[in-house]
């Protein structure tokens, strides 16, 4: 396969998709030819395009350019998709999205954010820092952030900010400088057969930290990772700091809401920084920005030029982000879309509105993931006033058998509670007095927003 350098051109398999349009963007920025295939035209396709790559929306191996160097394709694509089969039989690399992120990490100072919850919001806070705070840093990250409406951002530098996935297991194909590890809560058991495999995963991506490194985990981790691989780190150098936890060596505290905005003090190596303030409210969030502080402030950034940076982020579409507030109703759609996060993105609410009757809607993201955490998913949600279910998102799997939405609805104890189907969200609203509302899920719930918003403006 020819270098980085050497590539003229590129085809991306489900170009669409948040990761991989963003890797999309580093290529064309380097100069190459983009070219891409996915089944929808969304907004980041119409914004590939506006960049000046070539994409088209049907199957068809004719459509595919006779002088590709390289192709990526996403782990989301089936193995007997027709463009991904013509490829791998044309004699022209074939490599997964993880691997072409890979390729980019060797040859950067790599500040890799893992994490089955947390790793978005940290990696997007930390590009930030490093963007405003002119390092030349570039950013690859699983959302989109406000000030720079995108997943990416370019810098002349030599270092990178980038999400760890632990789907499909991609993060083990990084090599990292910086590592953290927001979390480690049971997922993606459709990947990982059991909560030890995923992680033992984990434990193998701190592997992944080069010599002299450092490691950011969350405190109480620790004890899932085997003696052998905590060898491996002080064989390499690698220095460890904990977060979270007042024992640590890092963390967030004193939070508190002042006419209306968020502020906590950060603790990092026995000195406290104090009045941060952030748009996105919650202990979950303020615990993030303690990782990218301590991150940024070991690049040797000053920590008055980092508050600055964190008061002036704008956030994240669909983390904890409010699209509409007038006299008579407050609406926020969060990408929330397993137990924990609920359970953070609801205290949160209840931190900034104590008072008002919150409304929940939330779509399920996967059936696998509802069978395996639907009475969890029922706790964190009897938390609202009110709750309307919508069907699952199926996303990549099939259905299965006996699982839907009611397993789900059956345990909930709010007050009031409903379910419907998707297309009929917008007459059930109509129906109801609302006062906050909150819309929840990883899948398509979000197309839903703009009808929300016409409803109640």
């Amino acid at each position: 396969m020819k270098s980085i350098e050497e590539i003229e051109s590129v085809y991306f398999i489900g170009i669409g998709g948040i990761g991989m349009s963003a890797l999309a963007r580093y290529y064309n920025h380097l100069g190459k030819k983009i070219f891409g295939y996915d089944r929808d035209r969304n907004k980041l396709t119409k914004k590939l395009e506006a960049e000046g790559m070539t994409i088209h929306y049907k199957v068809d191996v004719g459509q595919i350019p006779a002088d590709i160097d390289l192709v990526i394709y996403t782990p989301a694509i089936a193995e007997n998709h027709a463009e991904l089969e013509w490829c791998m039989n044309s004699g022209v690399p074939v490599i997964k999205r993880a691997q072409a992120l890979g390729l980019i990490s060797t040859a950067k100072k790599t500040m890799a954010i893992a994490g089955t919850h947390g790793k978005t919001s940290t990696s997007s806070m930390l590009s930030h820092i490093l963007t405003v705070c002119n390092t030349g840093a570039s950013a690859l990250v699983g959302g989109i952030m406000v000030d720079y409406d995108g997943n990416f951002i370019y810098g002349d530098g030599d270092i990178l900010v980038t999400e760890a996935d632990e789907f499909d297991r991609s993060f083990l194909r990084l090599d990292v400088d910086f590592g953290a590890i927001m979390s480690m809560d049971s997922d993606h058991l459709d990947i990982y057969n059991t909560n030890e495999e995923l992680i033992d995963a984990f434990a193998q991506f701190t592997q992944r930290i080069r010599e002299g490194g450092k490691l950011f985990l969350k405190s109480g981790l620790i004890s899932n990772i085997s003696r052998s691989v905590i060898l491996d780190w002080n064989s390499k150098g690698v220095e460890v700091y904990d977060f979270g936890d007042v024992d640590a060596r890092i963390y967030a505290h004193n939070e508190r809401v002042e006419n209306g905005v968020y502020f906590f003090d950060i603790y990092y190596l026995g000195d406290v920084y104090e009045d941060f303030s952030l748009i996105m409210p919650g202990k979950h969030n303020a615990e993030n920005a303690s990782v990218a502080f301590a991150m940024a402030r070991e690049l040797g950034i000053d920590a008055e030029e980092i508050r600055k940076a964190l008061k002036s982020f704008k956030g994240i579409k669909r983390r904890f982000e409010e699209v509409l507030k007038n006299d008579r109703i407050t609406i926020i759609d969060d990408y929330a879309h397993h137990p924990t996060e609920i359970n953070a993105a609801l205290s949160a609410v209840k931190t900034l509105y104590p008072e008002s009757k919150m409304t929940v809607v939330f779509q399920p993201h996967l059936f696998s993931r509802t069978r395996d955490f639907f009475e969890d998913f029922a706790k964190e949600l009897s938390v609202a006033d009110e709750v309307i279910l919508v069907e699952i998102y199926p996303a990549r799997e099939e259905p299965i058998e006996g699982v839907s939405s009611e397993m789900i609805f059956d345990l909930i104890t709010s007050a009031q509670k409903s379910i419907c189907k998707k297309t009929d969200l917008i007459a059930v609203l109509e129906k109801k007095e609302v006062e906050l509302l909150i819309v929840l899920g990883a899948g398509d719930i979000d197309k839903e927003i703009k009808k929300i918003k016409k409803l109640y403006k």
